[in-house]
């Protein structure tokens, strides 16, 4: 961070756990924008107590992207000291907020702020969006999501330089009783949108609905039964993206104009 640079947002809980984000490492290693990239340049914003996540993210994305290099920025000078002591070649830590400091003060490809805007109320969102948005390069990537404690329970949205583009919800289908245990893990822009009359909500009732019609598929294996739910939410109309090696994940993507707030 350059000297005298004001530091944006406020001090989160902390939490992490070794695996913990391994769904969301999954999906960004797949995005496109990883492989086009001329600096593939990652960074992991609010990476909380220990210097995992960012290890687990360089060490996930390095398999597809030789030379990613990530950086992780806490708020936390703590933090930051601590997690330094870990760095090692491709990945770095720095103190910072929202404004995403990163070496030379180069734009980012993917930044992944995830677990962050949980604390902070629905109306600072989009602001806090704006000024990560400016951060990337002109095709990157913002992926601003929440998930469970151990990584089971997963959404998240990603936002282009235009906004939010699509709502990814991942699942660990064993033992799952229904899709919309995910609304207490909702991002922050619709975890309060969860009513009726709310297109999330609309979204969550119908894929409960298509997860119990498929109920018989279970003799299949969870995945066959979630496939088939999800195959079920686009035949009623929802604008479902990907296709079957994703959603064999425990994953669904839609449009975020689909779910976006009323």
């Amino acid at each position: 961070m350059v000297r005298g640079t004001r530091v944006e947002g406020r001090i989160t809980r902390g939490t992490t756990n070794t695996n913990r984000l391994r769904r969301i490492d999954r999906w960004i290693a797949a995005q496109p924008v990883l492989r086009r990239a001329d600096d593939p340049l990652v960074v992991d914003l609010g990476y909380g107590a220990s210097a995992t996540t960012p290890l687990e993210l360089h060490a996930r994305l390095a398999r597809v992207r030789p030379g990613v290099e990530v950086v992780g920025v806490e708020i936390d000078p703590e933090r930051v000291r601590i997690a330094s002591a870990r760095a090692r070649p491709g990945v770095s830590f720095r103190l910072g907020g929202f404004e995403t400091p990163t070496p030379d003060g180069r734009p980012a490809a993917i930044i992944r702020a995830f677990n962050v805007l949980r604390q902070y109320d629905e109306g600072e969102v989009a602001a806090a969006w704006q000024r990560m948005l400016g951060r990337l390069q002109p095709d990157g990537l913002l992926v601003e999501g929440t998930c469970d404690e151990i990584g089971r329970v997963c959404s998240w949205i990603a936002l282009g330089p235009e906004g939010a583009r699509t709502l990814t919800i991942s699942l660990r289908l064993a033992e799952l009783e229904a899709p919309s245990i995910v609304a207490e893990r909702l991002p922050k822009a619709l975890i309060h949108r969860n009513v009726p009359g709310e297109r999330i909500h609309a979204l969550l009732v119908d894929l409960d609905r298509e997860w119990a019609r498929a109920a018989p598929l279970s003799t299949y294996g969870p995945s066959q039964r979630w496939i088939s739910a999800v195959e079920g939410i686009r035949a009623a109309g929802w604008p479902v993206r990907d296709g079957r090696t994703r959603w064999r994940l425990g994953e669904l993507t839609v449009d975020f104009s689909a779910v976006a707030p009323s």
